[in-house]
């Protein structure tokens, strides 16, 4: 098909239709906004179900429903709204049935700001609701990612029955492209064994739950939830690698900071600096391997992102004190330029004994001297 300009949420609304969503229960608020205004003409238009709910509370219960009925359901949001859902998110997964929520980030904390920011990272992926529960976190870096990661994400969500999570930024919600969409797929409902969609007298009753009073039953439960994401981890990291195969300076950066570091990257190689970038593109399950093995190759690690340094820590996991890391980032919905990246990355390359230490109080002293 060829390609036509899409603007980011619009992007995302049009391909979670073509993927089959049957149902989009959300409320608006900035950045996302588009999705849901987007989806509100479109869904009604093809039959199927758009309801703006009285709260992102009522949305993401309204899911929860739609979900136990087997239906491909979405809800969308930003920050402070998606906050708002996470008692829903853990029914969800404690009810171990897929959907689908895509996070359009802001600054913050607190009701912050509209500007673009990737201060959800630990809510996405280490945080949300109570209890242990993972969950698959796909970050797209553009437009045409945003629609191809859409289509993946209820494909995932159905095959591990889990919450699909999609986190970016205002930058890539808001920002236009060319892009290709897929083919319209029909809605078709799936007989999946666990859903309760109301064929009485034809089968046994189905009953879902996320409540479980005897704790070795809901022991039981984490470990059956423990095992799937097991496969999870094994079968669906995704990332893509830049100028890695004589890097010694690796940069790792997701959604708009790793694709403006990508900018950096390229001027600095034409500067003859031996630098590639390597970004997640699953932020959960993390790419713990294969960082681990640059690691052994490069000479030192560069993270950058649009907060205070929460996927850092999960690099530093990866890479396990064999080279040094360090950090830039940019907080309360400021967006890096290409050459703050740069600069950092020729200070490092100044430094060939460059030494281990805390990377977000160094980066925090040179941003506030």
């Amino acid at each position: 098909m060829p390609k036509e300009l899409w603007k980011g949420n619009e992007a995302i609304a049009e391909a979670a239709v073509r993927a089959g969503l049957e149902a989009y229960f959300g409320y608006p608020i900035t950045p996302q906004t588009e999705v849901l205004e987007y989806l509100s003409r479109r869904m009604p238009e093809l039959g199927r179900a758009f309801v703006q709910a009285e709260s992102e509370l009522g949305a993401i219960n309204m899911v929860y429903g739609a979900a136990c009925a087997g239906v491909r359901v979405m809800s969308s949001s930003s920050s402070p709204g998606v906050s708002l859902m996470m008692e829903g998110l853990s029914y969800i997964a404690g009810t171990e049935v897929p959907a689908v929520v895509v996070n359009v980030m802001r600054g913050g904390p607190g009701l912050g700001n509209i500007a673009p920011a990737q201060g959800d990272y630990n809510q996405a992926v280490h945080g949300g609701g109570h209890g242990d529960y993972p969950r698959i976190v796909l970050a797209p870096a553009s437009v045409q990612e945003a629609i191809d990661l859409t289509v993946l994400s209820f494909d995932l969500a159905e095959k591990y029955r889990m919450i699909t999570m999609l986190i970016l930024d205002g930058s890539v919600g808001q920002m236009m492209e060319p892009a290709e969409m897929p083919k319209m797929k029909p809605v078709q409902r799936k007989d999946f064994d666990w859903a309760t969609d109301g064929k009485m007298g034809k089968r046994d009753r189905r009953i879902l739950t996320s409540i479980y009073l005897d704790p070795l039953v809901e022991e039981q439960t984490n470990f059956r939830l423990l095992k799937r994401w097991k496969e999870v981890q094994a079968n669906e990291v995704r990332y893509k690698e830049y100028f890695l195969d004589d890097a010694e300076i690796v940069i790792v950066g997701f959604g708009t900071a790793g694709r403006v570091a990508l900018s950096a990257v390229r001027e600095a190689r034409e500067q003859g600096i031996k630098v590639g970038l390597f970004r997640p593109i699953t932020v959960s399950p993390f790419p713990f391997k294969a960082l681990n093995q640059l690691a052994g190759r490069a000479r030192a690690f560069l993270v950058t992102e649009m907060n205070t340094g929460q996927m850092l820590d999960d690099v530093q996991l990866a890479v396990r004190g064999q080279v040094p890391v360090e950090f830039y980032g940019r907080v309360g919905g400021v967006v890096p330029f290409p050459d703050e990246i740069l600069s950092e990355i020729k200070r490092i390359n100044s430094m060939p004994n460059l030494a281990h230490s805390d990377p977000r109080a160094a980066w925090l002293t040179r941003m506030t001297a």
